[in-house]
């Protein structure tokens, strides 16, 4: 692991974002909270912040942090569920780690939670968008890259 230990505590943040594509009807079903296994979206929102408490446990050269804040939203499409987690933390090292593992776990307990109704999703598009603390700063995706 990289030493941090001579860094400076400071405001981290992080926002990423993933897609879970499925067809258009099963998008209807996880927007009416008509899938059989319940709630599809509280179940993955409570997932995706386990998971970015547990990030370190989970990537191997990633330093534990004492995760302040995890926010994960949704947005629902005609044939997808977008999926977006916000971590903040006040620490040594940022936390782009634990957005991108909260919004993939997010991503794939929204899979778990509706495979019996279609088994040709996919989940795709897991994307850093914004990061901002420490000596590198703030930094934003070009959109259209």
């Amino acid at each position: 692991m990289v030493d941090v230990s001579p860094k400076e505590a400071t405001l981290r943040r992080a926002l990423a974002r993933c897609r879970v594509e499925m067809k258009p009807e099963t998008t209807a079903q996880v927007a009416n909270n008509a899938i059989t296994k319940g709630d599809v979206l509280a179940a993955a929102r409570v997932a995706g912040i386990q998971a970015a408490k547990r990030t370190a446990d989970l990537v191997p050269m990633c330093h534990p942090l004492l995760v302040g804040s995890v926010q994960i939203d949704f947005t629902i499409g005609d044939d997808y569920v977008e999926v977006e987690a916000k971590v903040e933390a006040i620490d040594r090292t940022g936390v782009e780690m634990e957005a991108m593992t909260a919004c993939a776990i997010a991503a794939l307990t929204v899979y778990d939670m509706c495979k019996t109704a279609d088994r040709t999703m996919s989940i795709g598009h897991l994307k850093l968008w914004e990061k901002t603390g420490g000596s590198s700063g703030q930094w934003k995706r070009d959109p259209d890259l």
